[in-house]
């Protein structure tokens, strides 16, 4: 019975899996056809990949679009991190779970609710629309997203281990370098990469927070798609899809090894 449940299990996962990137692979397979839309595939070419690499504007914004998103996440992440630890140790449980709840609001609001509000703020506070005010918008509702990989480390950790280096004369600077980061180090480096996919991947908020001088992938992409399907397009969403696939294969390989060295050594 259990051998059944598991190959059922396992079946509805490659289903699930199939659904999820067929519309990617789709969209790959018709990057390499010398067609010009997605109707029918003729020849196998380059093409589209040269066009996409002349394409200098377009260049330009993926460049700034990954150095929003390594900006904003970094930020985002010391921010949540701190704000994790705050949380963890607020002594008030009425206190600690109206931080959680201010914490969620950004998690559970729709997005153009958020991207509305970041524009009516702005608007109001006399802000230029443009490369700061989506950074600052992408800070934002990325903080709650590390503070969520955070807490859970902060919670598992056993306590006893700070009042022990206090008891021996440790100061806070070396209760947090030497006992604390260690232990939430796999959540701060969870929270990062999701700021960072969150961020790159955003459409909905920049949309209404950029401006005329400034434009992220996911705009650009919209704006071109109203125009007519661009096998270009295409192009580019293979390379993000290789990008992202190559940041998950680094995450594993960094937890891969942090797992390897706290493993106890045999003999």
């Amino acid at each position: 019975m259990k051998k059944k449940h598991f190959v059922w299990s396992r079946l509805y996962m490659a289903i699930v899996l199939f659904m999820m990137y067929l519309p990617i692979f789709y969209l790959i397979f018709y990057s390499f056809s010398s067609g010009k839309n997605m109707s029918r595939f003729r020849h196998f070419t380059w093409a589209h990949y040269v066009t996409l690499f002349h394409d200098d504007r377009l260049l330009a914004i993926f460049i700034e679009t990954i150095m929003l998103a390594l900006l904003s996440s970094l930020v985002a992440t010391l921010i949540g991190t701190f704000g994790a630890i705050a949380i963890d140790q607020a002594k008030s449980k009425k206190f600690k779970g109206i931080l959680l709840a201010l914490n969620n609001i950004l998690m559970v609001s729709p997005d153009v609710i958020i991207g509305a509000s970041f524009l009516i703020f702005f608007t109001a506070l006399g802000i230029s629309l443009g490369f700061g005010s989506v950074l600052l918008s992408h800070i934002a509702f990325s903080i709650p997203v590390v503070v969520l990989m955070v807490l859970p480390r902060l919670k598992e950790m056993d306590r006893s281990l700070i009042d022990a280096a206090q008891d021996l004369g440790a100061n806070q600077f070396d209760v947090f370098s030497k006992i604390l980061l260690p232990v939430i180090t796999p959540g701060i480096l969870s929270g990062f990469f999701m700021a960072f996919t969150y961020s790159l991947d955003d459409f909905a908020v920049t949309f209404f927070v950029t401006g005329n001088g400034f434009s992220t992938l996911s705009v650009e992409i919209y704006s071109r798609a109203r125009q007519g399907i661009d096998l270009e397009i295409n192009a580019l969403s293979a390379l993000m899809f290789v990008f992202v696939l190559a940041l998950v294969f680094v995450y594993y390989l960094i937890e891969k090894r942090r797992r390897f060295k706290k493993a106890p050594k045999r003999g």
